[in-house]
């Protein structure tokens, strides 16, 4: 196998052992409120929104040691472990108690910094300035079909049901807990460069490969990881940059926690409210697959670099925030049990809120693979730091977003990924404009990345 074929092979296991955890994981993420307001033992006292706020906060704060930890284990050895985390999380759902829930929401944060900030890496040595676009538009669509899966059976297994049964979650989770332990098992299928390197990609080639040496050296690529992403984050265009990330991390909790919630809790959709979470879901990831798989396979012969897919994707949100103001009742994210029988401006219907599923999916896939496209470019050399902070940025506003979830009406959460949206891509295009300025000078092809 070629050099180039191997790197592809390697970018291919990736997507699909994501798609295996991320098919249990954001499934999981899309039902667990729903599942926990319909717990009847009343000992357990946990709230899916505070679980992700957790979660988001320690992710968010353990992105600063990922790096080092990465450069410690090695790539592949971290997102062995950490989808063990992952798995064990879900698991919690088979008989849930207020403690454990709480306590393996910590332990997951741990394990997604370092997932993360391993799959960045990987993705980058896998890489070169002229198939980022595509290996990110590669990853990004078999991520995102773990949206497909899980919430298709979902849809099927709950259709009809006003209330979610023991026997209902203990079946779905068990299930789950399997599908995120063999995409875990999938990250040992990930090939190891041969040291075909010139002297200048030697590092970059010694990241992928975890290789064995001396405690001492490791902790030195542990200290200098960890500096890097100190002084990284201190840039122009990381800060830039992470306005962007920002909004990420708020539409993400929207999409992933809160929407699925909302039609959930609309008693107006009749005894379909339950199974309409799957569906929202499916047609979430049918947006996130045509983004991804579009916008990667066009990278090669994009002239005008990644700025206009990131104008798609901010209209294509704000289309779906003004439907969604329109269809959904404000009280929608904090319904009780019971659900709500409020109207917004127009009696809500089920087609608009599937079809707003699907705009949200293409909008964050428009925006998250020329994050990624960016970063592996400009940090090529640092790509386990910059990734990093990729995902510090996004966890710790995803955390904000599940905390305030808890109690600001719908209006209010729309609002507010509306402001931060519209900033947001103002920033990127700055940062994507000097990009292309310093390509323009080193006489590359713009439509190369």
């Amino acid at each position: 196998m070629s050099p180039g074929s191997k790197k592809l092979f390697n970018i291919i296991i990736l997507g699909v052992s994501f798609m295996f955890i991320f098919t249990a994981f954001q499934t999981c993420g899309n039902i667990a409120q729903t599942v926990i307001t319909n717990l009847n033992n009343t000992d357990f006292h946990g709230s899916g929104y505070t679980s992700m706020a957790i979660i988001y906060g320690v992710f968010s704060a353990s992105n600063l040691i990922s790096p080092s930890v990465v450069a410690i284990v090695g790539p592949q050895l971290s997102m062995v472990v950490s989808g063990i985390f992952y798995s064990l999380y879900i698991a919690v759902f088979i008989q849930p108690a207020t403690w454990t829930f709480y306590t393996a929401s910590v332990f997951i944060g741990i394990a997604a910094a370092v997932l993360w900030t391993a799959q960045g890496n990987c993705l980058t040595v896998n890489s070169d300035e002229n198939t980022i676009g595509r290996n990110s538009g590669v990853f990004w669509a078999l991520l995102q079909s773990s949206l497909f899966f899980g919430n298709l059976y979902i849809y099927f297994a709950w259709q009809g049901k006003t209330h979610i049964s023991e026997s209902d979650r203990r079946t779905v989770f068990i299930a789950l807990t399997v599908i995120s332990l063999v995409g875990t098992v999938l990250f040992f299928l990930i090939r190891k460069q041969e040291d075909t390197k010139a002297p200048g990609e030697e590092d970059s080639a010694n990241e992928i490969l975890g290789d064995s040496s001396s405690a001492q050296d490791k902790m030195m690529r542990a200290v200098a990881a960890f500096k890097k992403s100190i002084k990284l984050s201190f840039t122009k265009e990381i800060l830039l940059l992470s306005v962007t990330t920002a909004y990420t991390g708020l539409e993400l909790t929207f999409f992933s926690g809160v929407y699925g919630t909302c039609i959930g809790a609309v008693n107006r959709f009749g005894s379909e409210e339950k199974s309409l979470i799957g569906l929202s879901g499916i047609f979430n990831g049918v947006g996130e697959i045509l983004g991804g798989g579009v916008f990667g396979l066009l990278s090669k012969n994009n002239r005008f670099g990644r700025n206009p897919v990131v104008m798609l994707g901010i209209v294509v949100h704000f289309l779906a925030f003004y439907l969604i103001f329109f269809n959904m009742p404000n009280d929608a994210p904090i319904a009780p049990m019971e659900g709500t029988d409020d109207v917004a401006y127009m009696i809500p219907s089920k087609e608009v809120a599937i079809f707003c599923s699907f705009l949200l999916g293409l909008g964050d896939s428009c925006f998250n693979t020329q994050l990624l496209s960016i970063l592996g470019f400009l940090y090529a050399e640092d790509s386990a730091p910059a990734f990093a902070i990729f995902k510090f940025v996004q966890s710790i506003c995803a955390a904000v977003a599940y905390f305030y979830s808890n109690y600001f009406l719908l209006q209010w959460q729309l609002l507010i990924m509306v402001v931060v949206g519209f900033f947001g891509t103002i920033t990127f295009f700055t940062v994507e404009w000097k990009a292309a300025a310093a390509l323009a000078a080193r006489g590359s092809d713009y439509s190369s990345i």
